[in-house]
């Protein structure tokens, strides 16, 4: 990126931000901090009114705008690309929304520029197998919206599948979407703690008037990692088919994963799983294409639920 673009968009930066920091600009476009400063100095020379606070960040003066930007021909590309992704795990409330600012992007490009998008439109897509169908209880926008103006939401929450249906109000904080489901990230007042639902286990839900207050320091991604971490984790030893390591590898339920071709072609790999329900079935899936040697106990679970599978089949 040439200079003339990088001050152009960290204008835009500031822009969508109440306040940054001169180190949140630099990880952005992955500069020094010294050569934010030269920028941001360069910045306001050219007029471009910069508040600076001290211990605080960098800032736009209020009513300050930058006038509507022309996209490039790859800007426009990505975002239409980005859209094909987004539509297959977004619901209907995020995917009208999607179209009506993907529509008013285009509506800014030349004419000249309609047509490869278009022509991408007919000849690119992106393909996702949902699990169910919508469930209007799962719509995402306005949860999306809780969690933007911070107000409480009440719901009554499926625990681990089990039917244990209970009623909390929580403190939405975020909304991730892993594992081929949604998960609304929140503070639950009934457990005094934070929680990972699942959008699929809310029986119902309800967007409440009371707004919250506190957790500024919140991050939802290490929340998630430190969740994932805490789990006692199972060593386990499988040996695959060399025709199924392409899936494997796409599919792989854990991280840190030691791979060794044996003589015979196939591959084995030691892993670490903290959740032993979930890759039982993933390695039934498998067939006779994967061997689990290690453990014993979770080899003997393999084998009974192989068992009732072929009864049932009978």
């Amino acid at each position: 990126m040439n200079r003339i673009d990088r001050l152009t968009g960290m204008i835009l930066l500031l822009q969508s931000h109440r306040v940054i920091t001169a180190e949140q600009i630099a990880e952005h476009y992955e500069l020094s901090v010294r050569t934010v400063y030269r920028d941001l100095a360069a910045l306001g020379e050219a007029g471009v009114p910069i508040v600076a606070e001290a211990g605080v960040g960098y800032s736009l003066m209020r009513g300050y705008h930058m006038p509507p930007v022309m996209f490039t021909e790859h800007e426009a590309t990505a975002l239409f690309m980005s859209g094909e992704v987004t539509e297959q795990v977004a619901d209907g409330s995020l995917r009208d929304s999607l179209r009506s600012a993907l529509l008013k992007v285009r509506s800014v490009l030349p004419k000249e520029r309609h047509e490869p998008l278009t022509r991408l439109k007919q000849t690119v897509g992106v393909w996702l197998s949902r699990s169910r169908p919508e469930d209007p209880q799962r719509v995402l926008m306005p949860l999306q919206q809780a969690v933007a103006s911070k107000r409480c939401v009440s719901l009554r929450y499926n625990a681990g599948g089990r039917g244990d249906v209970t009623a909390r109000t929580v403190e939405p904080l975020g909304m991730m979407y892993y594992a081929r489901e949604w998960h609304l990230i929140a503070y639950c007042r009934l457990r005094q703690d934070f929680r990972d639902f699942r959008l699929d286990r809310v029986v119902d839900w309800a967007v409440l008037p009371d707004t919250f207050t506190g957790h500024e320091d919140f991050c939802v991604r290490t929340f998630l990692a430190e969740a994932i971490n805490s789990h006692e984790l199972l060593p386990a030893t499988v040996v695959f088919a060399p025709s199924v390591m392409e899936r494997v590898r796409r599919e792989m339920p854990c991280g840190g994963a030691v791979e060794e071709t044996l003589p015979d072609g196939r591959v084995r790999i030691e892993m670490l799983l903290w959740s032993q329900d979930w890759f039982a079935g993933w390695i039934l899936s498998f067939g006779r294409h994967a061997e689990l040697l290690h453990p014993p106990g979770l080899r003997q679970h393999l084998r009974t639920l192989a068992l009732q599978v072929a009864e049932s089949h009978a």
